[in-house]
């Protein structure tokens, strides 16, 4: 079995072929077309064309996802996936077997089925990368809500005071972007010179401005973690995206969330954090595993 998995998200598309065993034969990756649904559309077309012998699609996508009718309820990133039938337009373009889902929840399942959360029942997914994707296991199975909107993070909101934007949640404001925000400001950089990198090399030469801005950071991903956790009550939190990937990232988060744990005046069952086993590759082996799920 051949199947192409497709994660899309704001700004890339990525691809690669996998049979069930999660074998990688070919990957790759494009700019998400933002000019609109029939673009996206043709883009993942052309890709499975070019691989010519998949046997099934299976997406990871943003947004509001109801699998079961192939429908993107609300787009995310992506607006104009809003009020979408997605899978009945891919499937004019490629007869295939197609089967989509929320990209959070999708790296979610990657984790539970034989990542990082394999060993628990309750676990909750923290994905950073242009926002936050969030995925809620319960009983080992993904937990999609009354509305397909359980885990979505991003929409939290920080505050109560003024008009609701972009900077009022949790998604806009704690994404990576902010965090290369935060740091070019304070080094009066050109953003567009800032990367992971470059703010962890800082932080490993013991930089002032890179050390403040990474235990901002972390702070605040702590403080909501301790909510998620006084809420979900789950075993452990598996954080994925690539700042997940550099060890001080993970260090200063679980020492925040410690640090929060021992000034709180009450015993409260604690959130235990792991790094996520498949980091970026989450979104396309979780979408592999709900594919097989209804097509195995």
């Amino acid at each position: 079995m051949k199947v192409l998995t497709v994660d899309i998200d704001g700004t890339y598309l990525r691809y690669a072929c996998m049979d069930e065993f999660m074998n990688i034969t070919r990957r790759g990756k494009i700019f998400t077309p933002q000019e609109g649904r029939e673009a996206l559309i043709e883009s993942v077309g052309r890709i499975f064309e070019a691989v010519g012998d998949a046997e099934g699609i299976a997406v990871s996508m943003p947004g509001i996802i109801d699998s079961e009718k192939g429908y993107c309820a609300m787009g995310g990133a992506l607006r104009y996936n809003d009020d979408f039938y997605f899978r009945n337009a891919l499937y004019e373009r490629c007869k295939t077997k197609i089967h989509i889902e929320n990209n959070a929840k999708c790296a979610a399942m990657a984790e539970a089925a034989v990542g990082s959360l394999a060993d628990v029942a309750d676990g909750f997914v923290l994905i950073f990368g242009t926002m936050i994707g969030g995925g809620y296991i319960r009983d080992h199975k993904i937990y999609k809500g009354k509305h397909f909107a359980a885990g979505e993070v991003s929409y939290i909101i920080l505050n109560s005071g003024g008009k609701l934007g972009d900077e009022n949640f949790w998604g806009r404001s704690f994404g990576i972007p902010k965090f290369l925000k935060r740091y070019s400001e304070a080094k009066n950089m050109d953003i567009e010179t800032v990367d992971l990198l470059t703010i962890f090399d800082a932080v490993q030469k013991e930089e002032a401005e890179a050390i403040e801005c990474l235990q901002w950071y972390t702070k605040e991903i702590a403080v909501r973690i301790f909510n998620l956790q006084t809420v979900l009550d789950v075993e452990k939190f598996s954080i994925g995206g690539d700042v997940a990937k550099y060890p001080a990232f993970m260090e200063n988060l679980r020492g925040n969330l410690k640090a929060l744990y021992a000034e709180c005046p009450f015993k409260l069952p604690q959130a235990e954090l792991v790094t996520s086993k498949f980091f970026y590759d989450a979104n396309l082996i979780g979408a592999l595993q709900c594919y097989l799920s209804e097509n195995i």
